[in-house]
């Protein structure tokens, strides 16, 4: 079984089977909705919680807000849609780099260098504060935490097999290795490299990812 599978419960989206069933109005709604999601994902990523506003994101989708709160009844629920979304689109992800051969390190190389890639791209919400309602909101939403968990639980293994390869430091804990995989989906040091100018995209992932997994120090020769 899937991730996507193992995650899946009830809610505003329809699987593809029955979206030949649905009628032209319902299918406009869900085009509208998912339209809805990339601009408050966007804003998240550029402007973060606090700073994006519900007219902002009604301008941009170019809706009234009164037709923007049929979909989402507030900014919470705005911002914590589009956060499932991109767990939904990182376990996806997760299970299509589940079907390689690949060593346990080239794994979480390919998960991280697909997340720099969504911040690179502004389609990488920031992670909330310690004190954001936003956080609050997450934790208490049972669909979120259940990915948040799968995802966890994959990516640890995946740390775990890498330490037991020879190729993450052992001294480090795997909960905190995963902690610092998190953060880097929302590096800011991606953003400072791209605003040089001086480097592409493929460039700056390359870059970003073998300074976190080899490191900055130079070792020695003996």
């Amino acid at each position: 079984m899937s991730i996507k599978e193992k995650t899946e419960t009830t809610g505003k989206g329809v699987s593809k089977s029955s979206s030949s069933k649905l009628t032209f109005k319902q299918r406009m709604m869900i085009k509208r909705e998912q339209l809805i999601i990339e601009t408050v994902n966007s804003l998240l990523a550029t402007k973060g919680y606090d700073a994006m506003t519900v007219d902002e994101i009604a301008d941009t989708v170019g809706i009234a807000k009164a037709s923007l709160y049929r979909h989402f009844p507030s900014k919470e629920a705005l911002a914590v849609g589009a956060l499932v979304d991109t767990m939904q689109a990182g376990l996806d992800e997760i299970d299509k780099i589940n079907l390689q051969n690949l060593p346990a390190i080239d794994k979480l190389k390919a998960i991280t260098q697909w997340a720099m890639r969504l911040k690179l791209n502004q389609k990488m919400p920031n992670l909330p504060s310690e004190n954001s309602q936003l956080r609050e909101h997450l934790l208490a939403h049972e669909k979120y935490t259940d990915m948040l968990v799968v995802m966890s639980d994959n990516l640890g293994e995946w740390i775990e097999q890498a330490q037991q390869d020879g190729r993450l430091n052992t001294e480090l804990s795997p909960l905190c290795i995963l902690y610092t995989l998190y953060a880097k989906a929302c590096d800011p040091v991606l953003g400072f490299l791209k605003s040089s100018g001086l480097y592409s995209d493929d460039q700056i992932i390359e870059m970003v990812t073998k300074a976190y997994f080899d490191g900055v120090g130079k070792s020695s020769d003996k």
